[in-house]
């Protein structure tokens, strides 16, 4: 059944993006909110709105039995997670379900499989993706670690089993190294995920990352081309981009094609990204991970293609097919999209809530800003620092670059320290202008004084 009455199990601007996107279909949005949420912009916009718990994540937008007793008391036929959170808890799907209460995304037990990074890349392999090479299996103990090592040879990296976020790992440039680390990605794996089960692959270094949007049905698939995600910083995404400028046509479309074949053998609903690790020098990819949700940088692949990617996902949740074959998916341009945070790169990019005094929006054809900022908002200290994302559209990277500094220069958020210096110094490097960046990039440009003071 098509949705008609949806709970937002969120927050912060991608609650925004899907209010905006569900009404826009008409249909009757729902915002659950924390106690220290009770006055964010996401609120205000939704049709109405639902207290779930106090302002600690933990008991209102990780608390389970909280947001499905929301949806029951709203009478939410469905339920959209977003992303972080709840977004990629299986758990929470099944309650959902035995509520007979639709999930925005996929099954159960399609998060289970690949949530976990062992199970999705096992599910690669069958497809016929390519993976990194590592371990078969999970690894539970530091000798069988040891063993896997042996066979794979140094460098090495650690990741969790579960989760992702960058979290559990680890770079072991030897036995040694990797004796000492294990049990610390263990620790923090078990920490972050419940879990503590590790995989090694083979460390590949100085990649780029690339990833694909996919959008499945249950018995389709289709692909909105890639994204660029190797400006990253303590392994978050910081720039991101569609396309891949680094790409020829021929490994864009194979790239693309592993990316739906996936997706197709395990029968994907909603909206799913699959992200790879791509040597510049080889032009070889390999499958890492799968996210089984709609992501933060979703905003460029709409800009580049011109779909709604949040009002897809609602569509065939809501048991409808696939609106688009893929010989009706084209890129036109490019698209860049940058993360501003409530943060001061000026100091080790320090965490800086605070009252919002002033706010002025870039405009113009081609700028997007994504955000919940309004004036006298005050940025709750409680969650993630994202304030929102600029994203701006051109005919080339190299207008697109341009444009962007345009809009950060119109851009002002009054009260509050902000990443859009940070922003403006990439966009006039040389390096980042000739496209010469990768995963490892970012931080060393940092320790090397590039950033500067604005004032």
């Amino acid at each position: 059944m098509p949705v008609q009455r949806l709970l937002i199990a969120n927050r912060g601007e991608i609650a925004v993006r899907i209010i905006r996107a569900a009404q826009a279909m008409g249909i009757h949005t729902i915002q659950a909110h924390s106690e220290a949420d009770a006055d964010m912009l996401a609120v205000r916009l939704a049709d109405e709105a639902v207290w779930i718990g106090p302002a600690q994540a933990t008991q209102s937008y990780l608390n389970v039995e909280a947001v499905v007793a929301a949806a029951k008391a709203t009478k939410a036929d469905a339920v959209h997670p977003g992303y972080g959170f709840l977004a990629e808890n299986a758990g929470f799907v099944r309650a959902l379900d035995a509520a007979g209460i639709t999930f925005v995304g996929p099954s159960a037990d399609t998060i289970d499989r690949m949530g976990d990074k062992v199970a999705a890349r096992q599910a690669a392999q069958a497809a016929g993706v390519p993976v990194v090479p590592g371990s078969k299996g999970r690894l539970d103990t530091v000798d069988d670690a040891v063993a896997v090592a042996a066979d794979l040879g140094y460098p090495v990296m650690i990741k969790a089993a579960a989760g992702g976020g960058g979290k559990g790992i680890r770079i072991a440039q030897s036995e040694e190294d990797l004796r000492k680390m294990a049990p610390q990605a263990q620790a923090e794996a078990k920490a972050a995920f419940g879990d503590g089960g590790l995989y090694l692959e083979r460390a590949i270094l100085a990649p780029r990352h690339i990833e694909v949007q996919i959008m499945g049905d249950g018995t389709d698939a289709v692909h909105y081309f890639e994204r660029e995600c190797s400006m990253q910083r303590r392994r978050q995404k910081v720039w991101e981009e569609a396309g891949a400028a680094c790409l020829d046509e021929a490994t864009r479309t194979h790239l693309c094609d592993t990316a739906v074949a996936l997706a197709k053998a395990v029968e994907y609903v909603g909206a799913g990204t699959l992200e790879y690790l791509y040597d510049s020098a080889t032009k070889e990819f390999y499958f890492i991970e799968m996210n089984t949700r709609i992501q933060v940088e979703h905003p460029v692949t709409e800009m580049l293609t011109g779909v709604d990617l949040v009002q897809e996902m609602i569509h065939v949740a809501g048991g409808g097919k696939l609106r688009q074959r893929q010989q009706d998916i084209t890129r036109n341009g490019h698209a860049i999209e940058v993360r501003l945070n409530a943060e001061d790169p000026m100091l080790q990019f320090m965490p800086n809530p605070g009252r919002i005094s002033a706010l002025t929006l870039p405009a113009g054809e081609n700028i997007r800003f994504d955000h919940f900022l309004y004036e006298g908002y005050q940025i709750p200290p409680f969650y993630d620092s994202l304030l929102g994302k600029l994203i701006v559209h051109a005919a080339t990277r190299e207008a697109a670059i341009d444009l962007l500094i345009t809009a950060l220069e119109q851009l002002e958020i009054g009260g509050i320290k902000t990443t859009k210096a940070l922003h403006l110094a990439l966009a006039r490097d040389k390096d980042v202008r000739a496209d010469d960046i990768h995963t490892q990039w970012l931080e060393p440009w940092l320790a090397a004084g590039n950033l500067k003071p604005t004032h």
